[in-house]
């Protein structure tokens, strides 16, 4: 799970040009732990700062119960990207 959303949040920052080392600054974090984000390695996240990191990109996250197979908006969403 960490790492889809790493990937999300990588795609996002890349689509809006925006580097791991801007966005590290504008954040108030290192590059390193942006790019262990996005890579889903980072060791602990918590989930502020999680949240921070969506928020800056205006992404969301949403909860949904373990092996609920996805909705149709959610599949619309993801051929979108």
């Amino acid at each position: 799970m960490l790492f889809e959303i790493g990937e999300n949040i990588r795609l996002t920052r890349k689509s809006r040009k925006i580097t791991q080392a801007e966005m590290a600054k504008a954040l108030g974090m290192s590059r390193t732990t942006i790019g262990q984000i996005e890579n889903g390695t980072v060791q602990e996240i918590g989930v502020r700062k999680l949240i921070r990191v969506l928020e800056f990109l205006s992404l969301e996250l949403k909860v949904r119960p373990a092996g609920r197979p996805p909705t149709l908006e959610e599949l619309r969403e993801e051929e979108s990207r």
